[in-house]
């Protein structure tokens, strides 16, 4: 009898040489577990990554490779998600009044367009303040700001040309095209209003039951008013501004069958004359940052609230 903690001893048989000491066989087996070593930590390791060991959740395990490996390439990024939103599934164009490139190509908006009463100018070059700004500059400036108010509510956002887009126009017929097109809950013409000082405010334009041509505004004269009244208050209380003295009698609201881009739409569509450039009360407004984006942010609100959010 031995007891477990008794040296190995050779048992008893036919000779077969010395005997080897029981210290030799003990480094036999280190060496052979040393060789066995790689073998199971590799095994280890790949467990670990599958099992995603660590004991930590918020990070992924910590993995040395062997030398002469190489990680494996990083995943694509995946794209941004669409903006979600109360008002997902909603499309809206924006369309900023004239380009700055108009005055540069004079002859191009002067071509004549149908607009289905009768014919007009593709586009004009718009006003400017008595310092220069231009109006198409504050049209782009203030389309772009509502863009991105009405983006974070989840709404489809189109403008009519983006900055830098294209050298002139587009002409009025296209820009009418565009809002039809895209099948728009809501279209918006921005612009800002060129008349003699002491005429101030803004207001919002609607359009006229017209039929004649290819014009058509029957079916959208009621949704526009009501998208027109919905911008007007929330425009007012945004900005502070009180409705055009000159025009509307006071109730921010006038009615036109002249202008190609209403006749012609058939979406819910007005303009909005933000404020007079040539009035220099009007224009220290306009030309204010700070006041754009309030004035982005009337148009923004006015839109929610007439698409129901």
């Amino acid at each position: 009898m031995r007891n477990d903690d008794s040296p190995l001893r050779p048992e008893p048989g036919p000779p077969a040489g010395p005997a080897r000491p029981w210290f030799a066989r003990r480094s036999t087996l280190v060496v052979a577990a040393a060789a066995l070593a790689p073998i199971f930590l590799g095994g280890w390791v790949l467990t670990q990554i599958l099992a995603g060991a660590g004991g930590d959740d918020s990070r992924p395990p910590r993995v040395v490779l062997p030398k002469g490996s190489s990680a494996p390439a990083p995943a694509s990024p995946s794209p941004a998600a669409p903006a979600k939103g109360p008002l997902s599934g909603r499309t809206v164009v924006i369309d900023p009044g004239h380009n700055t490139g108009n005055f540069d190509h004079t002859n191009e908006i002067e071509r004549q367009v149908d607009i289905g009463t009768n014919r007009k100018e593709c586009d004009t070059t718009g006003t400017t303040t008595n310092a220069g700004y231009m109006e198409a500059e504050f049209t782009m400036d203030v389309s772009l700001r509502a863009r991105r108010l009405l983006e974070a509510q989840g709404v489809k956002v189109i403008l009519t040309h983006e900055v830098g887009g294209r050298a002139w126009g587009p002409c009025i017929d296209e820009r009418a095209r565009i809002g039809n097109q895209a099948k728009a809950d809501a279209v918006v013409s921005v612009h800002a209003d060129g008349v003699s000082a002491g005429n101030r405010g803004y207001h919002i334009i609607l359009p006229a039951d017209v039929r004649g041509g290819a014009a058509d505004t029957g079916p959208i004269v009621g949704l526009s008013r009501q998208l027109g009244e919905r911008i007007a208050s929330n425009f007012a209380r945004t900005t502070g501004s009180a409705p055009a003295n000159y025009l509307g009698s006071g109730t921010g609201l006038v009615v036109r069958d002249d202008l190609g881009g209403l006749n012609l739409s058939t979406r819910p569509k007005v303009f909005i004359e933000c404020g007079n450039m040539r009035d220099a009360k009007d224009a220290a407004q306009l030309t204010s940052p700070e006041w754009r984006q309030k004035a982005a942010q009337g148009i923004a609100d006015g839109i929610v609230g007439f698409l129901g959010g």
